[in-house]
């Protein structure tokens, strides 16, 4: 069965348009202090996960994109090389957490993380520039998550001064909910699907079939 996500993208694409109009109303007031421009790739270089809906849309615009080719078996093997590398250092956060260590400091050290994103070309470009994240589009201006405002450290933005500033937990609600109401419209039968959230790498390189989506049991060993 073909899997029709179409309603979901155009409600994704509707908040993109408005993520997009945000950022340049920040640079139309600060154009001075966003260092956004081609060929910079500090953003590219974080560690974050993207939500139900970010990951089946930048995957399918990824098939769509490379169905085949040189390009596409790059980016695959990148992608397998990123996501190796989040497993070990989420597995290490994973074990200070276990050892005590407090929320916030996990936090921070996750932040500090550098990972090449799979996308980069060798010009330091983005190949799915149209189809990237909404992180990846906010990342260059005043952005708050949980109360603690956080920017760009290339950015001139100065700390105590009043900027526009975005709340990605607002943002991450309407994602959750797009999310949701898609996996109630597809009546997959795991509950948790919704919550679920992966690196790019993963996204690219997922098969989002009827399986994966809980639409049919799963395989059984040596069946």
């Amino acid at each position: 069965m073909k899997l029709d996500f179409s309603e979901f993208f155009e409600q994704y694409e509707a908040l993109v348009a408005e993520v997009d109009s945000v950022f340049n109303r920040v640079v139309d007031m600060h154009g001075d202090c966003v260092s956004c421009n081609s060929g910079c790739s500090d953003c590219c270089h974080a560690l974050f996960d993207i939500s139900l809906i970010e990951a089946l849309y930048i995957n399918h615009k990824f098939l769509e994109q490379f169905p085949f080719g040189e390009v596409r078996s790059n980016i695959v093997e990148a992608a397998n090389t990123a996501d190796r590398l989040i497993y070990k250092r989420k597995r290490q956060l994973y074990r200070d957490s276990m050892k005590g260590a407090e929320p916030r400091e996990l936090l921070e050290a996750m932040a500090k993380e550098r990972i090449r994103c799979p996308l980069l070309d060798n010009e330091d470009k983005c190949t799915m520039y149209d189809a990237r994240p909404i992180t990846c589009r906010l990342y260059g201006i005043p952005t708050n998550i949980g109360g603690k405002a956080h920017t760009c450290g290339l950015s001139k933005f100065e700390a105590g001064k009043p900027y526009p500033t975005v709340s990605l937990d607002i943002i991450q609600d309407r994602l959750a909910k797009i999310s949701l109401d898609l996996c109630k419209v597809i009546k997959s039968n795991y509950k948790e699907l919704p919550g679920v959230f992966v690196p790019v790498s993963m996204a690219l390189i997922t098969n989002y079939d009827e399986e994966y989506l809980g639409l049919k049991e799963p395989k059984k060993k040596g069946a």
